[in-house]
């Protein structure tokens, strides 16, 4: 057992003994267990080594398993949840590659697919061009120190950028290539984000359970003059992903 001599429960006062487990428990899992693929003590080694009832123990766990920090898996124990990868770029206009960089993860990506296709009507109204236009599919399977983090269908107008689909997607970011190949100034985006249950597609490409909760984020991008360059379609694992807001108060 790794838990501190100072970890201790007080029986006097009225903080419940859960809550005090927690605290101690959470404490634990941040400093003490660095090993992700080994479980942390059972419920009957914790509730041996504190004097308390296995019920105690159970609610502590539960709580972090709700939050997030832990989870079970059957006959196996309980487990260290990775540290989810804050995604800031609901609020930054940065290609992946870059972004995974700055928090020193290793960025990959798996192109699934590089074809020119008709635009729908959500397309179309989504790059503002004609119904059935020429646009260029892109598929791709983003990684974080080799683990799927992201998968991003994207659409260019063809009519903008002939010949992308035979750019190497694998090695180079899209931003990248529009701005160092074609020339252009990327400048704004618009992005709306929600919760949805993985489908077939989604749970086979990032290797999760069907019906898990996963993001999805839909985003417009503009250039200098306006128009629009890109949209896309991503979906974020829930369970290693998290994203953050600046919000200002207006004066």
């Amino acid at each position: 057992m790794l838990f501190s001599s100072n970890n201790v429960l007080d029986k006097s006062i009225p903080v419940p003994l859960y809550y005090q487990l927690k605290k101690i428990l959470f404490e634990y899992i941040q400093r003490n267990h660095e090993n992700t693929e080994e479980p942390i003590p059972t419920e009957v080694e914790i509730a041996e080594y504190f004097n308390i009832s296995r019920p105690t123990v159970r609610q502590a766990i539960n709580e972090l398993v709700v939050e997030g920090y832990l989870y079970r898996i059957k006959s196996k124990g309980t487990f260290i949840s990775k540290p989810k990868i804050k995604q800031e770029f609901l609020v930054h206009l940065d290609n992946f590659y870059s972004e995974m960089q700055k928090k020193g993860l290793k960025p990959s990506t798996k192109v699934l697919c590089t074809e020119i296709i008709e635009s729908d009507k959500d397309i179309s109204e989504a790059l503002n061009i004609a119904i059935q236009s020429e646009v260029v599919k892109l598929c791709r399977l983003r990684y974080a120190d080799d683990e799927p983090i992201v998968l991003v269908n994207t659409y260019l107008p063809r009519a903008k950028c002939v010949d992308i689909e035979n750019k190497d997607f694998e090695s180079r970011s899209l931003y990248e290539v529009l701005e160092t190949d074609y020339r252009y100034r990327i400048v704004s985006a618009n992005r709306t984000i929600e919760s949805i249950l993985a489908r077939e597609a989604e749970t086979e490409a990032l290797n999760i359970k069907k019906g898990s909760a996963i993001q999805y984020v839909e985003s417009k991008v503009y250039l200098i003059d306006g128009s629009a360059i890109e949209y896309s379609q991503a979906f974020y694992r829930g369970d290693r992903n998290k994203f953050t807001f600046e919000v200002r108060r207006e004066s």
